[in-house]
């Protein structure tokens, strides 16, 4: 949906509802009128004049009955049958009447006294067309000015956040990794911007520079941290590969190189995990179809020098074998740091990586973790009290961090001297040959 659809849908939604809101208020104000214009105030003009006549018959007996333009007056004497009243008004009890219209649609007020009953009539006819005529005709010209100045007030409202939605329209169209600059530069900008959408426009103009010169320097940062990090690694490397090939060097010095081998290798491995997490997004790094027991199978192997020296047994158990479309390198650097942390934290025992139908898990018996380390074990740089000197501390938030993005979730399963269980599940797997 629009975002400038949207806006003027609110306005225009809360211009209805505010008309609508004033014009039953209005009619219902009206209504009222016209019920105290005939309960009220004509009742209190029958009372009155019924007054009125009985002090006119008591002065004289002979005195004519009230007969005006609005209004009758009817006087049953005592002794007399009710023939001599209409025969809408036979039967009727003292008090105020409202009759219904098959019996005329009148007021009447009946008055019981030593002279007799007596009726005064008002015409409905007419309190109707007095409530319309001071009731209706007002009504409807409040109305039309009611309307007329919310139109009006719409439209100054509308003209009012146009200029917000513009910028809402523009900002909605933008490249995130490449905002569109020249859309709000200064002399693009609309005559109507101004105030506080002139400052908002500036305020987006300069951040989406900060934006494009960020994703730049990222973008500059990965492509020669790629090249400039991995190719002095690669040379240490290969020199300590050629060292460890030296017969004449004692023991000591080839448990040094080995040293330096390893802390190599790990450090490829933490450069390869920060330049994919540096990216924005899984940009640059293509997705396949490979199979996961050969992806399994190279990380064992080249994790199996770091168990030289150690009485623990590296093994792999393939109790499924199965395809996933993916980034292999993302899988690679999970597995990578699975097997690694728990070769570097198991003295003596095994490490076996299972592979399961729809995941794969690392078991070890290391010294495993207590309760509360175990909450805290993908925290960055967290080492608990039974972890060994060493490493970096940032492996398993890497590891979180990588399956997060990917859509790989990893947890782990922890018991102090006893082991621990780390598992990788995938949503989407494939058998073999499918």
């Amino acid at each position: 949906m629009r975002i400038s659809t949207g806006l003027r849908r609110k306005i225009w939604a809360a211009f209805i509802l505010q008309i609508a809101a004033i014009s039953c208020a209005t009619v219902l104000g009206v209504y009222g009128a016209s019920a105290v214009l005939k309960d009220v105030l004509i009742q209190r003009a029958l009372t009155d004049e019924a007054r009125h006549f009985h002090e006119r018959l008591a002065r004289d007996p002979q005195a004519s009955l009230p007969d005006t333009f609005n209004m009758r007056g009817f006087l049953q004497r005592p002794g007399q049958a009710e023939d001599v009243l209409p025969a809408n008004l036979r039967g009727l009890s003292a008090g105020y009447h409202s009759l219904p219209q098959a019996r005329g649609g009148s007021l009447v007020l009946v008055e019981d006294s030593a002279d007799g009953r007596l009726l005064l009539v008002f015409d409905a006819e007419q309190v109707n067309a007095l409530a319309f005529f001071f009731g209706a005709v007002p009504l409807v010209l409040v109305l039309v000015v009611i309307y007329i100045i919310a139109w009006g007030t719409y439209r100054i409202s509308r003209r009012a956040v146009s200029p917000v939605i513009w910028l809402a329209g523009v900002v909605q169209h933008w490249d995130p990794k490449k905002p569109n600059l020249e859309t709000l530069a200064p002399e693009q900008l609309p005559l109507d911007v101004e105030g506080e959408v002139l400052v908002l426009a500036h305020a987006l103009h300069d951040f989406a520079s900060q934006i494009e010169a960020f994703v730049e320097r990222e973008r500059d940062f990965t492509r020669d941290a790629s090249h400039e990090l991995r190719s002095p690694l690669t040379v240490i490397r290969i020199a300590c590969d050629v060292l460890c090939a030296e017969e004449d060097l004692p023991p000591y010095a080839k448990r040094q190189i080995k040293r330096i081998l390893s802390s190599a290798r790990d450090m490829e491995a933490l450069i390869e995990s920060f330049l994919i997490l540096a990216r924005e997004g899984d940009q640059g790094l293509p997705e396949e179809d490979f199979v996961i027991n050969e992806v399994v199978a190279d990380e064992v192997e080249k994790a199996r020098p770091l168990l030289s020296d150690k009485p623990v047994e590296l093994s792999i158990h393939e109790h499924a074998a199965f395809a996933l479309h993916g980034s292999p390198r993302v899988l690679r650097v999970i597995l990578s740091n699975l097997i690694r942390n728990a070769c570097a934290y198991t003295d003596s025992g095994s490490v076996v990586v299972h592979i399961h139908p729809d995941h794969i898990s690392v078991e070890d018996t290391g010294c495993g973790m207590t309760p509360d380390e175990l909450d805290r074990a993908f925290d960055p740089f967290f080492r608990g009290g039974l972890r060994k000197e060493g490493g970096q501390g940032v492996g398993l938030t890497i590891v979180r961090r990588l399956s997060t993005r990917f859509g790989w979730p990893v947890t782990m399963e922890s018991e102090a001297a006893v082991g621990t269980i780390a598992r990788v599940r995938f949503p989407d797997v494939q058998a073999v040959g499918d």
